[in-house]
């Protein structure tokens, strides 16, 4: 059951939702940005979708970006992404890839490249610039199917993240599976306290121009499936479907008693703050309503950084 919370047509007059343990703002004045809640807080920045543009991001612990780092992950693009991550003062960067990042799906790059590129270009050196030791030393981290663990703070909490960059089948891209294919590739997920897919899963803010829900049923139904779903899952991919909502997973009564004479407690709600942070804008939604038509440009009104403080003490099994 999903909370929706301003998708990106319906953002002008509200600014997000809050709970115990987390604030998530979708709009927010870029001059000035909400204030950090504290010590026993963290802030996460969710962008995603940048496509090579760079734009004013706000302070905090952690950036993550949720993959489509380029247009179509040319060197040239992907070098002007990865200057300007670093430059940015979060003192943890975590990134993924998307679809558009071509070379960094080495084996399909491999024999695909050419619907693309009037030449190839070298997987090799691509996959260097967004996973260095010179970008781990800048608390820059990619993930292709990798668990990472953090901290942003001496002593504080260590944060649990895993980054995947896979989606349904699109259009023939990099990073895509088939049906048939899903369960084996979502499966892999482990139980984290966040996750970064380029994708997003079924009915959750995947809902595009075309009113089909592009998301993937088997990331759905696995994440539905563990007893500690993650406190925040971000993802992009369908620009139109940008937002935040509270996903409540409703733990099944059988699933709560291990036997006929034996039950365990109840779990209460689990929730998930799902956030599509894409930055983009396509379409319709790329052009400002009233006289002139003028362009919103990534990162602008509408398609800004979502900003969500979690509560150092949350847990994934009830938040």
């Amino acid at each position: 059951m999903s909370e929706s919370l301003n998708q990106a047509s319906h953002l002008q007059g509200s600014e997000g939702f809050h709970t115990p343990s987390a604030h998530v703002y979708i709009s927010y004045d870029p001059a000035n940005p909400p204030s950090h809640p504290g010590l026993n807080w963290t802030r996460f920045v969710c962008i995603s979708d940048t496509h090579s543009h760079t734009f004013s991001v706000p302070s905090g612990d952690v950036l993550l970006h949720s993959g489509d780092l380029s247009r179509l992950g040319r060197e040239d693009e992907i070098r002007v992404t990865i200057e300007w991550l670093r430059s940015l003062d979060h003192g943890v960067k975590i990134i993924i890839a998307g679809n558009h990042d071509l070379p960094l799906h080495e084996e399909w790059y491999e024999d695909s490249y050419y619907a693309f590129h009037d030449k190839k270009e070298s997987s090799t050196a691509i996959k260097n610039l967004v996973d260095s030791d010179a970008n781990r030393d800048r608390g820059l981290i990619y993930l292709q199917d990798e668990q990472y663990t953090f901290s942003t703070k001496e002593g504080g909490r260590e944060w649990s993240v895993y980054g995947s960059p896979w989606q349904p089948y699109f259009g023939g891209w990099a990073f895509n599976y088939l049906p048939e294919e899903a369960y084996d590739r979502v499966s892999a997920i482990p139980e984290v306290d966040i996750l970064l897919t380029h994708g997003p899963p079924h009915n959750i803010l995947d809902k595009t121009f075309t009113n089909v829900n592009a998301g993937c049923p088997a990331l759905l139904a696995h994440l539905s499936k563990m007893r500690g779903p993650p406190l925040l899952h971000v993802f992009g991919h369908i620009h139109e479907a940008r937002g935040a909502v509270r996903h409540s997973w409703l733990q099944a009564e059988e699933d709560q008693c291990f036997s006929d004479s034996e039950c365990s407690p109840a779990l209460g709600t689990r929730e998930t703050i799902m956030v599509n942070a894409a930055n983009l804008p396509l379409g319709r939604q790329a052009i400002r309503p009233g006289p002139g038509g003028q362009r919103i440009p990534c990162g602008g009104l509408g398609f800004q950084p979502v900003i969500v403080d979690l509560l150092d003490s949350a847990t994934r099994l009830e938040m």
